[in-house]
């Protein structure tokens, strides 16, 4: 069981981004993906997520041996992929609670319905563990939000919908200590045997609370150099200047 990249290319408006990745999240680990700005980190994301926007031209993306290159976006979602964006989009008219309901129901079989009951008290628990006011369940999706409850909401999806694998795109931008904290609280409460991390950031802090199995130092489209967690260590104190 693993979230598999194989000789991955990708372009965005004809430009060529990713050129030849490779990489292997087994499920159970945690991947920490570190690199310059313009090295392609958050373009591997958004491909293995199926954005518009990007242009495989070759390679394969894998979900636990089956290839997803086909699928779009909702149903690489409903697979098990889930993305916590950089820039969390805001969405005027839908609350927090009718959103991931919605995203709830249409993972279940046609004509089944939600336990409301259940629901709410699963999202309850959930908020509570993020220190989120559970205001925010009527309130319009990332609208009016700060950077740091944008980035708390970004975790309650995550932890609502369960996926099989979690790709963080640098989810520790704009958050201070005590949201970082928190924030990683609830990524760590979803480590399992069954389910893989890819974590997307510039900064070693991150890595003091969600501690990864590996480390990838990613470069012109490329993952350059891996290693254990105290490779990030190592890019804290002494940069980038090996590449």
């Amino acid at each position: 069981m693993s979230l598999t990249i194989e000789n991955l290319h990708a372009t965005v408006d004809g430009t060529p981004i990713l050129k030849g990745l490779n990489l292997e999240i087994p499920a159970g680990e945690v991947h920490a993906i570190m690199g310059p700005n313009g090295s392609g980190k958050s373009t591997l994301s958004k491909v293995i997520a199926g954005h518009d926007d990007y242009e495989v031209t070759g390679g394969r993306v894998l979900l636990d041996g089956v290839d997803i290159a086909d699928l779009e976006v909702d149903e690489r979602s409903r697979a098990g992929i889930f993305l916590a964006f950089q820039y969390p989009a805001e969405v005027p008219g839908v609350s927090n609670a009718n959103f991931l309901r919605a995203a709830l129901q249409s993972r279940l079989p046609k004509g089944e319905e939600i336990d409301a009951v259940a629901f709410y008290k699963q999202m309850y628990a959930r908020m509570d563990e993020l220190e989120m006011d559970r205001k925010f369940t009527g309130r319009a999706v990332n609208e009016g939000f700060s950077g740091g409850e944008k980035k708390r909401n970004e975790i309650l999806q995550m932890m609502m919908l369960d996926p099989r694998y979690c790709l963080l795109d640098e989810t520790d931008s704009g958050l201070d200590i005590d949201a970082l904290q928190v924030v990683a609280k609830g990524v760590n409460s979803m480590r399992s045997p069954n389910r893989g991390f890819l974590v997307i950031t510039h900064y070693q802090r991150l890595l003091d609370y969600i501690k990864p199995d590996k480390v990838h130092v990613m470069a012109d489209g490329r993952i350059v150099k891996s290693g254990g967690p105290e490779l990030a260590l190592e890019l804290e104190k002494s940069g980038y200047d090996f590449l």
